[in-house]
């Protein structure tokens, strides 16, 4: 499953680690110390002040980019773990195996159903059992008719 990375892969991994270090970290610091302390040297003049914005707009924007490429990247691995996680339970609903790609409106029809199921698994009192959402209705509607023996609309 390994496959070569190509260059931009590769820079792009390179750097965000790079970036997210303790030395860089350190090196942005003194990099501010050192502009700060130029400034009687330059006379605060504008140009002074220049160099520290253009520089910082410059590495904002990039770095922009950079999150939002390894957030992508961290998105996907976790959406496919949990695909994987989803798919190979037999207890759960496989159409929840890539919900991400849902409009709003139906991750909130979704989000409405699990609201529900809370709903009927609060009415049962035992907090270890769980059910998907194929089978919650189902099941409280058997337990409902198990006691009184007659079926209840859920």
């Amino acid at each position: 499953m390994k496959k070569r990375k190509n260059l931009f892969e590769r820079f792009s991994n390179w750097a965000t680690a790079a970036t997210g270090s303790s030395a860089a970290f350190m090196i942005a610091t003194a990099t501010v110390i050192l502009w700060g302390v130029t400034g009687p040297v330059f006379h605060y003049s504008e140009t002074w002040q220049l160099v520290i914005n253009t520089g910082t707009t410059i590495i904002t924007f990039l770095m922009v980019f950079l999150i939002q490429k390894s957030q992508n990247k961290d998105s996907k691995a976790v959406h496919l773990k949990l695909n994987e996680l989803l798919a190979s339970h037999e207890g759960t609903s496989n159409r929840m195996v890539n919900i991400e790609d849902l409009t709003e409106g139906e991750l909130d029809q979704l989000y409405k159903f699990y609201i529900r199921l809370s709903d009927l698994a609060e009415k049962e009192n035992d907090l270890t059992r769980t059910h998907s959402i194929d089978a919650a209705a189902e099941n409280q509607k058997r337990k409902s008719k198990d006691r009184t023996g007659v079926k209840k609309e859920v």
